[in-house]
């Protein structure tokens, strides 16, 4: 643990991190539940960066203060899940606010041979950021907290050669509801959810105003995410959710509507408006913009003259 701060310290396998925790190394090698209910109170570095080459969620059976969502707070109370994919870089304090709960850690490997080794992959959730946390109803709470129960006594069994696939399809369940109760959270937040859609919306009406184009092309998916403080998963699974648009589709859908704007009230030519937005060729504009509406600029502009 000698490492400076600015360093970030790579852990390739379960059995390295749980040494580095001073936590009992795993009975499997790539797969392992660590329950910080029964486990004494870490010391490490919180402000040690970490990369992980495999897998990690997190329960935690309550949350304390106020959880950062987007650019602001919001008190929560109740418990909630966090994921974490390889290669993402966390410190011991983004990750786990205080050791309370579980903490589940397999390899890709682990899954590799069953159908979730694939299915992963469309898990969108392994992509957003720790401050995009699960948060569970005390409904959700109790299954998700029983999951983790029958994870937890399963995996300090003698191992057999059904333990894997017994574990596997486990793990695929609470995968499996953590969809499920994702959705949920979408649809059920609406009040800060439909905040953040109108704080993209003036995001990007600011950037057509501004003409920020002309420096900075297209606005983008990066560019409004860090605007909105969001992961581009999270964002993107978002806007889905509520207007069934991913974050591309709805920067295009803003896009068109702006030109409609400017071609049916201004005197701009075409190329002038394609500019504007950002476009590096009119073509591409014209393009783009038949696509969506089936006429060129000029058949939509000849509709108003």
């Amino acid at each position: 643990m000698g490492a400076s701060n600015s360093e970030i310290k790579p852990f390739k396998s379960i059995s390295a991190l749980m040494r580095y925790l001073g936590l009992p190394a795993p009975q499997h090698p790539l797969f392992t539940l660590v329950d910080y209910n029964k486990t004494p109170q870490l010391e490490i570095n919180s402000e040690q960066k970490l990369t992980i080459d495999f897998y990690k969620i997190s329960f935690k059976n309550s949350f304390s203060g106020k959880i950062k969502y987007g650019q602001d707070y919001y008190d929560f109370d109740e418990g909630g899940l966090a994921f974490l994919k390889p290669g993402q870089i966390v410190t011991p304090y983004e990750d786990m606010e205080s050791y309370e709960g579980y903490a589940l850690y397999f390899h890709q490997d682990f899954i590799r041979k069953f159908p979730v080794g694939t299915e992963i992959k469309s898990y969108g959730f392994f992509s957003y950021n720790v401050s995009e946390a699960l948060f569970l109803s005390a409904k959700e709470k109790a299954i998700v907290e029983q999951l983790f129960q029958t994870i937890n006594a399963e995996s300090r069994e003698n191992i057999d050669q059904f333990s894997q696939e017994v574990l596997v399809s486990q793990l695929a369940l609470l995968l499996s509801y953590s969809k499920r109760f994702y959705n949920r959270q979408f649809i059920t937040r609406k009040e800060i959810n439909h905040e953040i859609i109108t704080s993209l919306d003036q995001i990007l009406e600011r950037y057509f105003q501004d003409k920020s184009g002309l420096d900075n092309g297209l606005p983008s998916v990066t560019f409004l995410s860090n605007k909105l403080g969001l992961s581009h998963r999270y964002l993107s699974d978002l806007l889905c959710s509520l207007t069934g648009l991913n974050t591309q589709r709805y920067i295009q859908k803003a896009i068109i509507e702006k030109a409609k704007e400017e071609l049916s009230t201004t005197n701009l030519s075409v190329s002038e408006i394609a500019y504007n937005l950002g476009f590096e060729y009119p073509q591409s504009f014209s393009t783009m913009f038949k696509k969506n509406t089936q006429k060129t600029p000029l058949q939509f502009r000849a509709l108003f003259n």
